[in-house]
């Protein structure tokens, strides 16, 4: 392969990557939706809002949607332990997970 076709290559290849991670971001903001669903076992303690019932409980509203990613993914692989949330949170797919935390991330 000479060094033209190489380069052509490399920047199909680079598009090609550009866009699936710019349609990857797209198919994110649509699951806050599918996130606000599967929540609702959150709104009880956390609020529909992400504003906390009791003072005791966290607001999640305000909280990066990366951030809540990484603390339910610690409840469900026992990392990090709630007596509450740990239970909750064994049950939740990557993808639900996902989707909850784009929902109360996308919260302000």
């Amino acid at each position: 392969m000479n060094r033209m076709n190489l380069r052509l290559s490399s920047v199909v290849l680079g598009a090609g990557v550009y866009a699936a991670l710019a349609v990857g971001q797209v198919a994110n903001a649509a699951d806050i939706q599918m996130g606000k669903e599967k929540a609702k076992m959150c709104f009880s303690c956390h609020g529909e809002n992400g504003q906390a019932i009791l003072p005791t409980y966290p607001n999640l509203n305000g909280q990066s949607a990366q951030y809540l990613e990484i603390a339910l993914k610690a409840y469900k692989n026992g990392s990090r332990n709630d007596l509450m949330m740990a239970p909750m949170a064994k049950v939740l797919s990557d993808q639900d997970i996902a989707n909850i935390s784009a929902y109360f991330g996308s919260l302000k």
